[in-house]
């Protein structure tokens, strides 16, 4: 029986794009929230559902923004850490997604793939929605202090990303290499 659904699917996944340019307006948090009841339906091996979305407000969001602003001034200068401080100050929307950690190395490998197939299914879903969604995973997301402001023990939870959305003020156009390229099929 042929699915009336996957050319729709595959659409959202071909146009999807990496939004670095948000327009100000913010998204309304139903529809975030809705986005999120379908993140978790993610594959997860023993259903050990280790993600956990923090939903970031004004005020956290500008302590971290601010502790950016700090760690660029120290590598790059002051005129960077501005730049980077008023490009962050313009985001509309963070979340911050962590996967809870596991002394078993093989279940903490799983659990992390399976927090990151939650954000790509949040993703989609968002962009269906006409919003975009930037993944980062810069320093910030890995220092000490980030920990502190979110109020998260690194050995319970570690950090998969701080996920950027909004509406975009400008969608970039992408090329892909055809899959061919990276097959290998085996007897």
């Amino acid at each position: 029986m042929p699915n009336l659904n996957h050319h729709l699917i595959s659409d959202v996944i071909r146009s999807r794009r990496t939004i670095n340019q948000f327009a100000p307006e913010p998204v309304p948090t139903e529809i975030v929230l809705e986005g999120l009841e379908l993140a978790i339906w993610a594959p997860n091996h023993k259903l050990t559902q280790p993600w956990r979305f923090y939903l970031l407000g004004k005020e956290t969001s500008q302590r971290i923004v601010n502790l950016n602003a700090e760690m660029v001034q120290e590598s790059k200068g002051q005129e960077a850490a501005q730049k980077k401080r008023e490009r962050w100050s313009t985001i509309p929307g963070w979340l911050v997604v962590t996967s809870q950690r596991s002394d078993d190395a093989i279940r903490d490998k799983e659990d992390y793939a399976s927090v990151c197939c939650a954000i790509q299914n949040l993703s989609l879903f968002l962009w269906d929605a006409g919003i975009g969604m930037k993944w980062t995973t810069g320093p910030v997301t890995r220092s000490d202090e980030i920990y502190e402001i979110l109020n998260l023990d690194r050995k319970q939870e570690e950090i998969v990303g701080v996920m950027w959305y909004g509406y975009p003020a400008e969608t970039p156009q992408m090329k892909r290499r055809p899959a061919s390229e990276f097959v290998t099929q085996l007897p």
